[in-house]
């Protein structure tokens, strides 16, 4: 079992397999949802999608090691206590592990030169908590996948 989450990253095909699968999983969480909120998210992932060919894909080969770094002690924490899945780790942490991945998005919104992904961030950044704490399970499975 890998202990440091970043080495994950480094190697490319592995980073390439957990882009890909954490794609599918935004993409099924959006499936998932209903009521305003969603309806909210699923047309800034929308606009974030179409704003250019690639761009999605191109963030989130950012964002991957910046979210292992992000879980790296929670990982390590778990290891330790051991039992159970990282995903029920992770939704016990809830209140601790969603600002820190939430660190990752406002900063590269921060950092962001395109308005209308920033406008599309800004627009559901105040229930973004709500949804990172739904997709808990489903984020532990993909790294347990990989670090296995």
């Amino acid at each position: 079992m890998v202990s440091n989450l970043l080495e994950l990253s480094e190697n490319p095909a592995t980073k390439e397999a957990i882009v890909k699968d954490a794609q599918a999983l935004v993409e099924a969480e959006l499936a998932n949802k209903s009521g305003i909120s969603a309806g909210a998210v699923k047309l800034a992932y929308k606009a974030v999608t179409s704003f250019a060919p690639g761009y999605y894909v191109e963030t989130l080969n950012i964002m991957v090691p910046s979210m292992l770094e992000q879980l790296q002690p929670f990982w390590t924490d778990f290891q330790v206590a051991g039992g159970g899945s990282f995903g029920e780790y992770l939704v016990k942490r809830q209140d601790e592990v969603t600002p820190a991945l939430l660190l990752v998005t406002d900063d590269m919104a921060n950092a962001s030169e395109k308005a209308v992904v920033v406008k599309a961030y800004k627009t559901v950044r105040g229930g973004a908590a709500k949804h990172i704490e739904a997709a808990l399970p489903a984020l532990g499975a993909l790294v347990e996948k990989y670090a296995a």
